[in-house]
């Protein structure tokens, strides 16, 4: 048998330390809330616009007096607990191809300057560590400027700034690369290194385009810090998150004539795919997306062992569909509630709200293990230098390695 590659440990941690306190904005159905809980930390206070969100983020973490729900533009500085940490992961909608990249300043995405407002009329209050989430459009939204705005604005506010990519296909089969900014109040970053950029080597998680955006913005303040390699990517494959005991004559499955007018849908070249799929000895998936092409709907079948990145299912199209075929035959379904939000990270989520209302959640949100990576490999040290102690001893075995087998 070969060996199972190491995959980092997103189990819940022990109860968090004293004073690793957070705010998360933007906070959807809690994804993020998991993913720093993994990683030691308490939120304590969460905001979002959405109430559809809302009741889905109720429906798994039941009552949550610390749970507002407004507009961040409207927000009160004086209703938000002092923390250590504050987590926004704002609206991708206008950074995104899908939002025709209209940027920052505009539509939805423009949340991001309530929130920057926000932090600066706490004044002193202001949680000297945040963290930052969104789509790696950011980076060349309106020629990088929107990247730059972004970062200055922090600046301004007394951070200096750090950034990665970090793809959610480390830890689950989703491709999902999110751009994290982590800022640290100043006098809490003694490395601030600005003048070094030009020796800054690309990584994994500094993969070559965030490097040069770094290098392009040398006249901002940085504070970098060195990373370790995330897990294997692609070493969790789909058919792990899959409910594949799925009776034959559940209503999930689509009647025949729908699904073969999907696979009428596919390119010759998918279809030859999916032919080769049906043909197998074997039991194989792949997840379906239709796109428009050319002013024509198509069915685009993935078969590397990764589903498509999660979106919110505007007008049906970004739902995902799995395809499963061999023996000569196959069979056509939506991914379901429970297999999206194992694709999050987020195994175990109880979802009570019906399957539109829980794709458009989990497709806003953050992958759970990529937040606890994060989290425990760039917000944990600082925590622990801003609370003035030493980081936790780790078991001998975790010494060895940056990753922990599940």
């Amino acid at each position: 048998m070969e060996p199972q590659p190491l995959l980092f440990d997103c189990s819940p941690c022990p109860p968090s330390r004293t004073g690793w306190t957070a705010a998360e904005y933007f906070a959807g159905v809690g994804l993020a809330r998991m993913g720093l809980e993994q990683a030691g930390w308490v939120v304590e206070f969460a905001n979002d616009l959405d109430e559809q969100k809302h009741r889905m983020h109720r429906g798994h973490f039941g009552p949550s007096p610390h749970y507002v729900v407004e507009d961040i533009h409207r927000l009160s500085a004086a209703t938000v607990p002092p923390t250590l940490l504050a987590h926004a992961s704002f609206p991708c909608t206008d950074l995104s191809l899908a939002g025709a990249r209209r940027g920052l300043n505009a539509g939805q995405s423009s949340a991001f300057w309530g929130w920057i407002d926000l932090l600066r009329r706490m004044g002193a209050a202001r949680p000297p560590l945040v963290l930052i989430e969104n789509v790696t459009g950011l980076l060349t939204s309106r020629d990088g400027a929107d990247f730059r705005s972004l970062i200055a604005a922090i600046n301004e506010l007394g951070y200096a700034a750090d950034a990665m990519v970090v793809d959610a296909a480390h830890f689950t089969p989703q491709s999902r690369p999110r751009l994290f900014v982590v800022g640290v109040q100043t006098e809490f970053a003694p490395d601030v290194n600005t003048h070094c950029l030009d020796q800054l080597e690309p990584t994994t998680v500094r993969p070559l385009k965030l490097v040069s955006s770094i290098r392009a913005l040398g006249d901002l303040a940085w504070s970098l810090a060195a990373l370790p390699e995330p897990p294997p990517y692609g070493a969790r494959r789909l058919e792990t998150v899959l409910d594949r005991d799925l009776p034959s004559d559940s209503p999930q499955w689509w009647n025949d004539e729908r699904a073969e007018y999907l696979l009428n849908q596919m390119s010759e070249r998918h279809r030859a795919t999916a032919e080769r799929m049906i043909a197998g000895t074997k039991t194989s998936y792949g997840t379906v997306f239709r796109r428009v092409r050319k002013g024509k709907s198509m069915a685009e079948l993935r078969t590397d062992g990764l589903a498509g990145c999660l979106r919110t299912p505007k007008g049906g199209s970004g739902r995902q569909i799995l395809f499963q075929a061999g023996g000569g035959a196959y069979r056509v379904r939506l991914l379901n509630a429970d297999e999206c939000a194992r694709l999050m990270g987020a195994d175990g989520y109880r979802v009570s709200v019906p399957l539109n209302q829980a794709l458009f959640g989990f497709g806003d949100a953050v992958c759970v293990d990529a937040i606890a990576w994060v989290a425990q490999h760039r917000l944990n040290p600082v925590a622990d230098r801003l609370l003035d102690r030493p980081p936790p001893a780790l078991p001998a075995a975790e010494h060895a390695s940056p990753h922990t087998a599940t």
